[in-house]
């Protein structure tokens, strides 16, 4: 099952991300997908910006891993932001240690997450973001994590 949201615009991206927050629980992994462009990093800030993130958001491209202290009530106190475009291999994906780094209180949202899904195995939501002709962007959501978490999807999604 997968659920869509359609963004027309940059702002709508944010308010989606922002949305996103209260789907999230501590201990998540969030893969996202899509073009070079199509508002991955920019879902993030509304993300960050839901969960009580206070400082800049920007993409993690060259550091891979950004860490965003949280405050919330939904018991996440950290936001890993990762980027993985620029890796090499899979084992420069293992050496970030994602999945220890979400067990007490976290969450990560990897960009380029199709790079990286082998390595976290299905027990994750996976974002794709496609833009559309008129430049809107469709992000459509699923995997094993997404179906567990149906019925605050289905609030986002409509």
């Amino acid at each position: 099952m997968s659920w869509q949201r359609y963004c027309a615009t940059a702002e709508d991206t944010i308010v989606a991300g922002e949305a996103f927050s209260a789907v999230l629980s501590s201990g998540d992994i969030v893969l996202l997908t899509g073009t070079l462009g199509a508002g991955k990093t920019t879902f993030v800030k509304g993300v960050a910006k839901g969960l009580g993130v206070h400082e800049r958001v920007t993409s993690p491209t060259f550091t891979m891993v950004r860490e965003h202290r949280c405050a919330n009530g939904l018991g996440i106190e950290t936001l890993h932001h990762c980027d993985v475009y620029r890796v090499e291999s899979l084992d420069e994906v293992v050496d970030l240690a994602l999945g220890e780094l979400v067990e007490d209180g976290a969450v990560a949202l990897v960009e380029w997450g199709e790079l990286a899904a082998s390595v976290f195995g299905r027990d994750v939501m996976t974002i794709d973001f496609h833009v559309e002709d008129n430049d809107g962007r469709m992000l459509s959501v699923d995997g094993e994590l997404a179906a567990a978490r149906a019925a605050r999807l289905d609030e986002w999604a409509s």
